[in-house]
């Protein structure tokens, strides 16, 4: 991950090929934290959320993520998408990567 935003220089630097895969692994992400399986492993088999506050801490946040577990999924599906057509067209030379810095 650190490779990722160094620049042809070896110094910091990122390029809009990497906010796009950015972006990409972060809705990934939301998307397999927001799984029922997740909320279950995180609240299941609790009685008295009161006696473990943080997996109630926890379980909240993936019940958060999973009421909107489609939208992650279509949103993630988009990203992937126009993540393979930016490396495609620039592997291919079709276009050269946009660098905001470095």
């Amino acid at each position: 991950m650190a490779q990722a935003f160094r620049g042809p220089d070896g110094n910091f630097g990122f390029g809009l090929g990497t906010l796009i895969l950015l972006v990409n692994v972060v809705l990934v992400w939301g998307y397999s934290l927001g799984c029922h399986s997740c909320r279950h492993i995180t609240g299941g088999r609790l009685k008295h959320f009161s006696k473990h506050p943080v997996r109630y801490w926890m379980w909240t946040k993936v019940s958060w993520l999973n009421a909107r577990h489609m939208q992650f999924a279509w949103a993630s599906l988009g990203t992937l998408m126009l993540s393979d057509l930016y490396i495609m067209l620039v592997a291919s030379g079709a276009i050269s990567d946009l660098r905001f810095f470095n």
